[in-house]
C-alpha cells in the first residue's frame, strides 16, 4: 500500500479545517488530494487528537512486540513437548 505524503497530525489538522466550516472541495484543492481521500480520512480519524494517535501508535507497537514474544514462547513450548 502506498504511503501517504501527509502525516497523521497533518491529516487531523486538515480534517479540523473541514469541521471549521470550510467546504470539502476547497480543503481538497488547497492541500491537493481528492474528496474520497478526505472522507476516508474522516471515517478513520474522526474525533481523534494528535495525542490519541500517538498513543494508538505506541499501543500498536507494543501489541506487535507482545505477539512476537508469544509466538517465540509457543514455539519453545512445542519444541520442549516434542523432546519430552
Amino acid at each position: 500500500m502506498r504511503k501517504s505524503k501527509f502525516t497523521e497530525s497533518q491529516i487531523v489538522a486538515i480534517l479540523k479545517e473541514g469541521e471549521a466550516g470550510m467546504p470539502v472541495a476547497e480543503v481538497c484543492r488547497k492541500h491537493a488530494f481528492s474528496a474520497p481521500t478526505y472522507y476516508a480520512w474522516k471515517s478513520k480519524y474522526a474525533g481523534a487528537a494528535v495525542s490519541d494517535l500517538t498513543r494508538m501508535r505506541e499501543l500498536e507497537a507494543e501489541n506487535a512486540r507482545l505477539k512476537r514474544m508469544y509466538a517465540e514462547l509457543a514455539l519453545e513450548n512445542t519444541a520442549i513437548k516434542d523432546v519430552l
